[in-house]
């Protein structure tokens, strides 16, 4: 049986339609299936998508209330939760009953450049400014803080000298947009899990679904975004 996943969106739901394509390309393999969005506000382009696809929607009028949440992910049967996009923090009640269960992307690499209001064009901002050379996605089990929880698996991507916050943001994206859908459907399967440590704990899987995501150093080097799963 299939895992029934709800993801949580504030903006234009890119990386919810990176996680139905990958459920589509994998067609009967998937582990799970997106079968609610809620949305902070009316406007998220992530309702549109969600509701093109004939997928459940609801939207938060207070992102504090811990009861409206829990009850629309019971509503839908959810067992996993998917934070794309999410800028609120999730109530502590919803974050405890789905322990272990909950993950989130975000646009750099943790623990470095997180937190309360490291965000969209505020992270890229800060990692442009820190001089790295170095920046890329986090998926995470979310606990009680911003970007705090078990770090599950990174992307890495390379900062060019003459970017922009812009352009960095579009090189992450791409990176989010891969790594998150590998990341919910190893998790759907079973092939990772939270461990009593607070760690991440992983089981055997085939290449396409490793973890160790490492750069390859002449591609860094000459700032070309192709890397290899170790």
């Amino acid at each position: 049986m299939r895992s029934r996943i709800g993801v949580l969106a504030s903006g234009g739901g890119s990386n919810l339609q990176a996680l139905l394509d990958h459920g589509a390309a994998l067609g009967e393999r998937r582990a799970g299936d997106v079968v609610l969005v809620v949305a902070s506000g009316p406007r998220a382009g992530a309702l549109e998508r969600a509701r093109a696809h004939g997928i459940a929607t609801a939207v938060l009028e207070d992102h504090d209330d811990a009861a409206a949440l829990g009850a629309a992910l019971d509503a839908a049967g959810v067992d996993l939760v998917v934070l794309a996009g999410y800028l609120k923090l999730v109530p502590a009640p919803v974050v405890a009953r789905y322990a272990g269960r909950m993950l989130n992307v975000h646009p750099a690499l943790l623990p470095a450049f997180g937190g309360p209001g490291m965000y969209g064009g505020r992270v890229h901002d800060a990692v442009l400014r820190s001089g790295a050379r170095v920046s890329g996605a986090t998926v995470h089990f979310v606990d009680e803080a911003y970007d705090r929880g078990a770090i599950v698996a990174q992307w890495p991507v390379p900062v060019r000298p003459d970017d922009s916050a812009a352009s960095l943001a579009t090189r992450v994206l791409r990176a989010e947009h891969a790594l998150l859908p590998r990341v919910v459907q190893a998790l759907a399967a079973g092939r990772v899990a939270l461990g009593p440590d607070g760690r991440a704990r992983y089981a055997s899987s085939p290449p396409e679904l490793d973890f160790t995501l490492t750069p390859d150093a002449a591609a860094l080097a000459a700032g070309v975004e192709r890397f290899y799963l170790s």
